[in-house]
């Protein structure tokens, strides 16, 4: 009998379970090599430049190697790939178009801000669980000069940081999933956010931005399922940081009862060390989630060390315009719950 792909209450779909990451990777550069995850990373690069003239360029050299390295680790090759979804921080997604357009593989692009990586992989994991591809690639980069450039003010320009801002990462994570083997690290559940806007303008408060969209997923999809929070060996989200998990703790317990302190961490807690490292409020940057979800996570599921994760990416939905047009930044969150068997 063929297990389909149903819907869970208002939000979850279920897949069949036989859709499974059959290869990953997590790239960074020079930042991340000096963080705690160092030894997880499946290639760093000695510094951010990564040999590129331009710091786009050298995103999309991030993703690409991430891409290139996923794909082997799953024992593929690019010809074997049936489509490919991917975005990332910049302007039209051209991180991720320049950095596959010499692969010859049907390109889906994504953008869901910080939590790409999520959405990517959420969407692959419907498009493979239903037969729409065999083998797809779910990647994601950000890079923090790039980034910066865009969003805030060149380098050059030597601005100060305000304490709840975040460093975003120069990284890239990615995934490839196919259909037909029930065992191994198994896309179970996904589930996709709804837009949650409570005002905040600050762009250098991205936590704060986008922790309500974290706890109305999160809820969402605890209601849904009819799980608890201590029925999960993490509950990870990416990125909030210092600031938008303290944030997550407090939306979460006065609105809706739910207490997730015990199994929750953060992509952007976790790829540095705050004490050591100066990024302020933690890491950032879609490229985060990724490669922290690729490398680190992933490697743990493999040793047995987590059989049951929920994984919600979030992501500040603002633009340089919107933000010059004093808008407040609307938030996302995704979410896929990922086992190991």
């Amino acid at each position: 009998m063929v297990i389909k792909m149903q819907r869970i209450g208002k939000n979850v779909l279920k897949l069949s379970g036989m859709t499974r990451v059959a290869g990953s990777a997590g790239v960074g550069a020079k930042t991340e090599s000096e963080g705690p995850l160092r030894d997880d990373f499946d290639f760093l690069y000695p510094d951010d430049g990564i040999g590129q003239s331009t710091w786009e360029k050298a995103e999309s050299e991030l993703q690409k190697k991430a891409i290139t390295l996923a794909i082997e680790n799953a024992g593929r090759t690019v010809k074997e790939i049936d489509c490919i979804f991917a975005g990332d921080l910049l302007n039209q997604c051209t991180g991720a178009t320049f950095g596959i357009r010499d692969m010859n593989i049907p390109f889906i692009g994504m953008y869901g801000a910080c939590s790409t990586m999520v959405l990517s992989l959420a969407t692959a994991s419907v498009f493979v669980d239903s037969g729409a591809a065999q083998t797809a690639v779910a990647s994601t980069s950000s890079h923090f000069c790039s980034a910066e450039k865009q969003f805030r003010f060149p380098l050059e320009y030597g601005g100060q940081r305000t304490p709840t801002a975040q460093r975003t990462a120069t990284a890239a994570g990615a995934a490839v999933l196919e259909y037909g083997q029930p065992q191994g690290i198994i896309i179970d559940k996904v589930m996709f956010g709804k837009i949650v806007d409570k005002g905040i303008t600050d762009p250098n408060n991205m936590g704060a931005a986008m922790a309500p969209a974290a706890a109305r997923t999160i809820a969402d999809f605890l209601t849904d399922t009819g799980t608890r929070p201590m029925e999960y060996d993490l509950i990870l989200t990416g990125d909030l940081g210092y600031v938008g998990s303290q944030l997550l703790y407090e939306l979460l317990q006065t609105k809706e009862n739910i207490d997730i302190s015990s199994v929750h961490n953060d992509c952007g807690l976790l790829i540095y060390d705050r004490e050591k490292q100066d990024v302020h409020a933690g890491g950032s940057g879609c490229g985060c989630c990724a490669s922290v979800l690729c490398s680190h996570i992933f490697k743990r599921m493999r040793k047995g060390e987590l059989k049951r994760i929920l994984v919600v990416a979030t992501g500040a939905l603002l633009s340089p315009v919107t933000s010059m047009q004093n808008e407040s930044i609307p938030g996302i969150a995704h979410a896929v719950e990922i086992i190991y068997r």
